[in-house]
């Protein structure tokens, strides 16, 4: 069987819950291939490729990882931060770069340090660099020099999900 170029890598990247962005030459073999992929990630290992013009990530029903709720959580102590420190945290996320110094301040001074330390991934300052590691080989986040990072396009994903949480919760709301 002939597979696309750069297949091995894909599946790899993928399988590793890597999201793929469209800076990435595998990214316009998969978007040229979308109905390959779906395919042949249904069939292989029963699991679900999603593309978006920004990214593209996989989704399994049986999965038990815990990086995207740590993701989600990290994201909306930030926004929070950002909010109460007066700044536009949607474009912050964005556009801008962050310091480790930066994210340091706002989690050690955060309103929510409970939840801060009953997090494996964001409890202290070596957890959360490890995080920040991890983040970087998912494609979360684009890591530049050891202390700066700028978040990709697959922010979006989670900024989607919390807004489909609030919209759900809005919808449960009025029932």
């Amino acid at each position: 069987m002939e597979f696309p170029n750069h297949h091995r890598q894909i599946v790899e990247d993928l399988m590793a819950g890597k999201f793929i962005l469209p800076t990435e030459r595998t990214f316009e073999v998969l978007k040229e291939n979308e109905d390959f992929y779906t395919q042949f990630f249904k069939a292989s290992f029963n699991y679900d490729v999603r593309f978006t013009q920004d990214y593209v990530y996989m989704v399994s029903d049986e999965s038990n990882e815990m990086l995207s709720r740590d993701m989600c959580i990290f994201i909306a102590l930030l926004s929070y931060e950002l909010d109460r420190d007066g700044k536009n945290f949607l474009e912050r996320i964005q556009y801008s770069e962050f310091e480790m110094e930066e994210i340091e301040n706002y989690l050690t001074n955060s309103s929510y340090i409970d939840l801060i330390l009953s997090n494996k991934q964001l409890k202290d300052a070596e957890s959360r660099r490890n995080f920040i590691n991890t983040l970087n080989r998912r494609n979360i986040i684009e890591k530049i020099g050891d202390n700066r990072f700028v978040f990709t396009s697959a922010h979006k994903f989670f900024m989607d999900f919390a807004s489909d949480i609030v919209k759900f919760e809005n919808a449960s709301e009025g029932n």
